[in-house]
Protein backbone atom coordinates (compact mmCIF):
# COMPACT_ATOMS: atom_id res chain seq x y z
CA UNK A 1 0.00 0.00 0.00
CA UNK A 2 1.34 3.55 -1.13
CA UNK A 3 1.41 6.64 1.24
CA UNK A 4 -1.87 8.17 -1.12
CA UNK A 5 -3.63 4.85 -0.49
CA UNK A 6 -3.59 5.03 3.21
CA UNK A 7 -4.08 8.65 3.61
CA UNK A 8 -7.06 8.50 1.17
CA UNK A 9 -7.91 5.48 3.36
CA UNK A 10 -8.26 8.18 6.29
CA UNK A 11 -9.80 10.70 4.62
CA UNK A 12 -12.71 8.16 3.53
CA UNK A 13 -13.11 6.70 6.69
CA UNK A 14 -13.20 9.91 8.75
CA UNK A 15 -15.95 10.78 6.22
CA UNK A 16 -17.97 7.54 6.52
CA UNK A 17 -17.46 7.93 10.34
CA UNK A 18 -19.26 11.51 10.43
CA UNK A 19 -22.00 10.31 7.85
CA UNK A 20 -22.87 7.27 10.30
CA UNK A 21 -22.47 9.69 13.46
CA UNK A 22 -24.85 12.03 11.84
CA UNK A 23 -27.47 9.35 10.77
CA UNK A 24 -27.48 8.28 14.59
CA UNK A 25 -27.86 11.61 15.63
CA UNK A 26 -30.51 12.08 13.24
CA UNK A 27 -32.14 9.06 14.81
CA UNK A 28 -32.34 10.31 17.93
CA UNK A 29 -33.77 14.18 17.17
CA UNK A 30 -35.62 13.96 13.69
CA UNK A 31 -33.51 16.97 12.80
CA UNK A 32 -33.99 16.65 9.12
CA UNK A 33 -30.82 18.79 8.76
CA UNK A 34 -29.00 15.74 10.35
CA UNK A 35 -30.28 13.48 7.89
CA UNK A 36 -29.22 15.80 4.98
CA UNK A 37 -25.49 15.92 5.94
CA UNK A 38 -25.42 12.60 6.53
CA UNK A 39 -26.50 11.92 2.68
CA UNK A 40 -24.05 14.74 1.80
CA UNK A 41 -21.06 12.65 3.87
CA UNK A 42 -22.11 9.67 2.32
CA UNK A 43 -22.06 10.81 -1.56
CA UNK A 44 -18.48 12.18 -0.58
CA UNK A 45 -17.11 9.03 1.09
CA UNK A 46 -18.57 7.03 -1.78
CA UNK A 47 -16.52 9.30 -4.45
CA UNK A 48 -13.21 9.20 -2.49
CA UNK A 49 -13.80 4.89 -2.07
CA UNK A 50 -13.41 5.87 -6.31
CA UNK A 51 -10.01 6.77 -5.71
CA UNK A 52 -9.14 4.38 -3.23
CA UNK A 53 -10.70 1.80 -5.75
CA UNK A 54 -7.60 2.83 -8.53
CA UNK A 55 -5.11 3.03 -6.07
CA UNK A 56 -5.52 -0.47 -4.68
CA UNK A 57 -8.12 -2.64 -6.31
CA UNK A 58 -11.55 -3.06 -5.68
CA UNK A 59 -11.25 -5.76 -3.05
CA UNK A 60 -8.50 -4.25 -0.59
CA UNK A 61 -10.08 -0.86 -1.13
CA UNK A 62 -13.65 -2.20 -0.01
CA UNK A 63 -12.49 -5.17 2.57
CA UNK A 64 -10.19 -2.38 4.51
CA UNK A 65 -12.68 0.02 4.48
CA UNK A 66 -15.71 -2.21 5.64
CA UNK A 67 -13.14 -3.67 8.57
CA UNK A 68 -12.18 -0.25 9.68
CA UNK A 69 -15.57 1.33 9.97
CA UNK A 70 -16.69 -1.94 11.64
CA UNK A 71 -14.13 -1.20 14.49
CA UNK A 72 -14.74 2.33 14.38
CA UNK A 73 -18.02 3.01 14.83
CA UNK A 74 -18.19 0.66 17.20
CA UNK A 75 -15.96 2.63 19.48
CA UNK A 76 -18.35 5.60 18.41
CA UNK A 77 -21.20 3.74 19.24
CA UNK A 78 -19.87 2.78 22.43
CA UNK A 79 -18.19 6.36 23.60
CA UNK A 80 -20.87 9.10 22.31
CA UNK A 81 -24.10 6.83 22.24
CA UNK A 82 -23.41 4.40 25.17
CA UNK A 83 -24.39 1.00 23.03
CA UNK A 84 -22.92 -2.07 24.11
CA UNK A 85 -21.47 -5.29 22.20
CA UNK A 86 -22.46 -8.98 23.16
CA UNK A 87 -19.71 -11.53 23.70
CA UNK A 88 -20.41 -12.97 20.50
CA UNK A 89 -20.69 -9.50 18.52
CA UNK A 90 -16.98 -9.04 20.55
CA UNK A 91 -16.11 -11.95 18.99
CA UNK A 92 -16.96 -10.70 15.29
CA UNK A 93 -15.47 -7.26 15.41
CA UNK A 94 -12.42 -9.58 16.80
CA UNK A 95 -12.36 -11.75 13.76
CA UNK A 96 -12.73 -8.49 11.52
CA UNK A 97 -9.35 -7.03 13.07
CA UNK A 98 -7.55 -10.92 12.17
CA UNK A 99 -9.22 -10.49 8.60
CA UNK A 100 -7.66 -6.71 7.77
CA UNK A 101 -3.98 -7.80 9.26
CA UNK A 102 -3.74 -10.84 7.16
CA UNK A 103 -4.79 -8.75 4.28
CA UNK A 104 -2.75 -6.03 4.85
CA UNK A 105 0.46 -8.11 5.02
CA UNK A 106 2.92 -7.55 2.23
CA UNK A 107 2.23 -9.76 -1.00
CA UNK A 108 5.45 -10.73 -3.33
CA UNK A 109 3.56 -9.83 -6.28
CA UNK A 110 0.46 -8.30 -7.26
CA UNK A 111 -2.00 -9.54 -9.27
Amino acid sequence: MTPAFLLWLTGAMATFLAAATASRAYIASSNMALLLLSLALYCVGNLMMVKLMREGGLGLAISVSAIAQLLLINVIAFAIFGERLTAAQLAGVGLGVVAMVLMLFPVGAKS
